[in-house]
């Protein structure tokens, strides 16, 4: 496959090559149909689930005709699943690779299973993945079985090997991937895992930085001090590095690293990059206006967009309409009043997007429609200013220049950076059972990727003062140093 694409884009282009249409996606489609099954069909359906395990049922039939109303969207899900489906039926339509590779093979689901299954029948496949850190299957039905059956000897299709060498971490750091991965086996948490070695890559440039950095450093720290902590040995590494490094912060929730965020620019850092948008699956108004943007006729956008302005038994109403024989376009379907109020704020949008005056008073309401306050962002701009100002006086501006990810251990899975700081590092957010005495192999998981994003050296930083958590028992103390 030529150049580097998701099986998103993929999908798209080859549905696009099939069907010769243009193929529209609208990432939280899926959830639009779910809310229609639930009025239409009173029940509530994970189609999600549905495509991502290539279920065949009558639901998918409901899915389909919504679709057709709405001017074929197609969701994440669906999408691969209806190329799968598409290359079933048309297999002389398989395109033909010089070879196909895929990565993180233990975070993919049946229907993408599938599609790489049908590529291989007229292109070679590398697999590349790694059961020990499959993450995704709440998120998307993912399963590590499927790297695991592929690399039995029962898979006749596939040669199988292992690449123990870890190229990326210092020794410390996979000796207590080796802990961790030998106390979980122990425990019988890593059930039906490939077995396999991780071994320390021994290169004089590697060696030099284990010699530099020959410990995991440990910290029990109140949540409140967590950024005092990142600023100090942020500090400390700045002065023995004397160049350019980076920096992954990493915490098990969005909210905590928010709180993280939130605390290191108070202190004057001014270079963090994260992802702060809310992990939404229900369209916003502004999904609706931007898709009427593009096409004011789109049933799909003045259904999204009318949702946020009917009483709720009005929009189930019209929904109903839509859903009867030859639907209705939902623009005719709903109040007057309601339908000039929306073409009011697409014509506020539509001078935003061209740079074309707007009255103040106009686009503060429509401002207020989408929940976006043009004060408060001022007014917090304003006053980060005034907080950067106070914390750089005194202090060595170098620092606060540092270039700083943030992020939670799901969204690091890619990601890596010369120094790692694992936060919130405790049982009560490292293991989901309530009662924190059944550990899970997701847990195990979960603790390998973070651990193993950093190419020098982890800190972890725990909130609990008033107990060690279980992983950090399972590390030999002979890796791990103590630090205020």
């Amino acid at each position: 496959m030529s150049g580097v694409k998701t099986l998103h884009s993929f999908a798209r282009g080859a549905l696009h090559e099939i069907t010769g249409n243009e193929v529209k996606i609208f990432p939280k489609f899926s959830a639009v149909v779910r809310k229609d099954a639930e009025i239409l069909l009173e029940q509530k359906i994970d189609f999600d689930s549905i495509f991502y395990n290539m279920q065949e049922n009558e639901h998918v039939e409901f899915y389909k005709n919504r679709k057709d109303y709405y001017g074929g969207y197609y969701g994440y899900s669906d999408v691969i699943y209806d190329l799968v489906k598409s290359f079933q039926k048309k297999r002389d339509k398989l395109p033909s690779y010089d070879y196909v590779l895929v990565d993180e093979y233990q975070d993919f689901n049946e229907s993408e299973i599938t599609l790489i299954d049908l590529l291989s029948e007229k292109s070679p496949v590398l697999i590349a993945g790694d059961d020990d850190q499959a993450l995704y299957e709440e998120l998307k039905s993912a399963s590590a079985k499927h790297i695991r059956q592929k690399f039995s000897n029962d898979c006749m299709d596939y040669e199988s090997f292992t690449l123990p060498y870890c190229r990326r971490s210092t020794r410390v750091i996979v000796e207590a991937v080796n802990d961790i991965i030998s106390v979980a086996t122990e425990e019988n948490l890593m059930q039906n895992r490939v077995c396999k070695e991780y071994k320390y890559f021994d290169h004089e440039d590697k060696d030099a930085e284990s010699e530099r950095n020959p410990k995991i450093i440990y910290s029990q720290q109140y949540s409140r001090r967590i950024p005092w902590f990142i600023e100090k040995h942020l500090g400390i590494i700045a002065r023995d590095m004397k160049g350019k490094f980076s920096v992954l912060i990493i915490a098990p929730t969005k909210t905590q690293c928010r709180s993280i965020v939130e605390g290191l620019k108070n202190k004057g850092f001014t270079s963090i990059e994260w992802n702060d948008k809310k992990d939404e699956e229900e369209p916003t108004l502004l999904d609706g206006l931007k898709i009427l943007l593009n096409d004011i006729n789109s049933n799909l956008g003045w259904r999204i967009s009318s949702s946020f302005f009917l009483a709720d038994e009005d929009f189930e109403k019209a929904l109903r309409k839509s859903n009867s024989n030859g639907g209705e376009n939902f623009s005719e379907i709903i109040d007057k009043e309601i339908k000039k109020q929306i073409k009011k704020i697409l014509k506020v949008l539509r001078a935003v997007r061209d740079k074309k005056g707007t009255e103040d008073k106009e686009l503060d309401q429509v401002l207020g429609k989408i929940d976006l306050n043009p004060y408060n962002m001022a007014e917090e701009s304003l006053r980060k200013e005034i907080l950067l100002e106070s914390q750089n006086i005194g202090t060595d501006p170098g620092i606060k220049k540092i270039q700083i990810k943030v992020t939670t251990i799901e969204s690091s899975k890619g990601l890596s950076a010369d120094y790692v700081f694992i936060t919130y590092f405790d049982d009560k957010y490292f293991i989901k059972d309530r009662d924190k005495t059944k550990i899970t192999q997701k847990d195990v998981c979960k603790f390998l990727v973070a651990l193993t994003r950093a190419r020098k050296k982890v800190l972890l930083v725990s909130s609990d003062g008033d107990r060690k958590p279980t992983f950090f028992n399972w590390i030999k103390s002979n890796r791990i140093k103590i630090a205020q």
